[in-house]
């Protein structure tokens, strides 16, 4: 099956991300699209196992195989966590809806570390810029300063919220250069402690809800190995715990 079958036959949920999902889109934004699908279970019973992300399907595209997206989930990764938590839904089935109703499992006070890395790589090539070039890329400087919010706020509350709401205008007027770097410098440090202050006593577990998302997981792969498909009779009998050949 190939890469792009997967996603336009299996997708489970797909949305839009990127400055559209942030609620800081400007006329010139791209609009970024990113989706996870479901690979029919018998493809893992090969030797060549179904890919676990496909770019591409159109630009500005790019999806996961449930499977990987529920290990970078349960590790915190930002970018993931964001994805569940969309507010812009472009296509869901039951098997979605399934997986955004599991978006609290994954949460989990790794998320000031993972959150933190995070901020941290995208800050030192924020001040690299500086030392260079004399001033940052300042629509990273402005997706960082969202970044370093939603994490000292996620951490505080235990819900993530990506769109920025009342934050919009101060984040686009450091987005066209109209606040000096050292100012924002300021705001991230701020952020940052902030952040530091909430994960110590946030309401979020210490380890995400892993037993619960992977007998989600299961339960998936299982109803998909009994579909029809071109195996049905072998596979459909071993899946309900007959061996090959019995009746």
């Amino acid at each position: 099956m190939r890469p792009e079958t997967l996603v336009r036959d299996h997708t489970i949920y797909a949305c839009v991300m990127g400055s559209r999902a942030f609620g800081l889109a400007t006329e010139d934004s791209d609009t970024d699209r990113r989706g996870v699908f479901l690979a029919p279970t018998p493809l893992f019973w090969r030797f060549e196992k179904p890919p676990t992300h496909v770019e591409g399907l159109g630009e500005e595209r790019f999806s996961w195989e449930l499977e990987r997206f529920c290990e970078l989930a349960l590790r915190a990764n930002p970018n993931i966590l964001e994805c569940l938590h969309s507010p812009l839904v472009e296509r869901v089935d039951d098997t979605g809806r399934e997986l955004l109703a599991l978006r609290g499992a994954f949460l989990s006070r790794r998320v000031h570390e993972t959150f933190t890395r995070y901020a941290h790589g995208q800050r030192r090539k924020l001040e690299a810029d500086v030392r260079v070039h004399g001033a940052p890329r300042w629509k990273h400087a402005m997706h960082l300063l969202r970044l370093l919010t939603s994490a000292r706020d996620l951490l505080r509350t235990g819900a993530l919220t990506i769109d920025v709401g009342e934050d919009r205008d101060s984040l686009l007027a450091v987005k066209r250069g109209e606040v000096p770097w050292p100012e924002v410098e300021a705001r991230m440090n701020r952020l940052v402690r902030e952040g530091e202050e909430a994960a110590a006593r946030s309401p979020l577990p210490e380890e995400p809800d892993r037993r619960r998302v992977e007998d989600f997981l299961v339960r998936t792969r299982r109803a998909s190995a009994l579909q029809p498909g071109p195996y049905d009779e072998v596979v459909q009998g071993v899946v309900r715990g007959r061996g090959v050949g019995e009746g």
